[in-house]
């Protein structure tokens, strides 16, 4: 049922999300502390809403389902407005490029092993990976604001290459699992 806590706190990342793009066009640096902070909100959430179902016996079937879906929205909406804002740029497109379509692939790996009954935890370095990426997609939200103190910018490109690599990495692992499946002879 949706109106658990935690499914209620999932959900509330996929709504934050016009939230979050319509506040890059805030002027700036009103836009970059802004759109920082409701990306690390939607964070907290993502840790909580994890921590609660699973403290309060929630877990549920729409958890599960939602849960992925609104990290990977949260993440695609971040890195497709800093392309367009031009916080992502020049060679650090690709990394941001390879991360996006990983997450596709793996989607539709997953929904397809979903169908065939089987299931693909997230490994440890998935989680690493992802702990990364969002790290690097905060000090690129806060990109120049920083820069008296803090390369930001610069920080932010380089763990993108570094999520990347991880990325290639684990979907690889997705995918030879996958195909282990997917090569199978039929058994019908």
């Amino acid at each position: 049922m949706i109106t658990t806590l935690p499914n209620l706190l999932t959900l509330s990342r996929i709504l934050v999300i016009p939230l979050f793009t319509g506040a890059f066009y805030l002027a700036s640096p009103l836009d970059q502390w802004v759109t920082f902070g409701i990306f690390v909100a939607a964070g907290i959430t993502d840790f909580f809403d994890g921590y609660l179902a699973r403290n309060l016996n929630q877990v549920s079937i729409l958890g599960r389902f939602l849960d992925p879906i609104a990290d990977k929205l949260l993440v695609a909406a971040a890195i497709l407005m800093l392309v367009a804002f031009n916080r992502i740029e020049s060679w650090t497109v690709l990394p941001a490029m390879v991360i996006l379509c990983r997450e596709i692939l793996v989607s539709g790996l997953r929904e397809f092993l979903a169908q065939v009954k089987i299931s693909v935890p997230v490994s440890r370095l998935a989680k690493w990976k992802t702990g990364v990426q969002i790290v690097a997609l905060c000090f690129l939200l806060l990109g120049n604001v920083v820069d008296d103190f803090l390369p930001a910018g610069q920080i932010g490109s380089i763990g993108l290459w570094i999520a990347a690599i991880l990325t290639l990495y684990t979907g690889y692992d997705y995918m030879r699992v996958g195909l282990r499946y997917m090569t199978a002879p039929d058994s019908e």
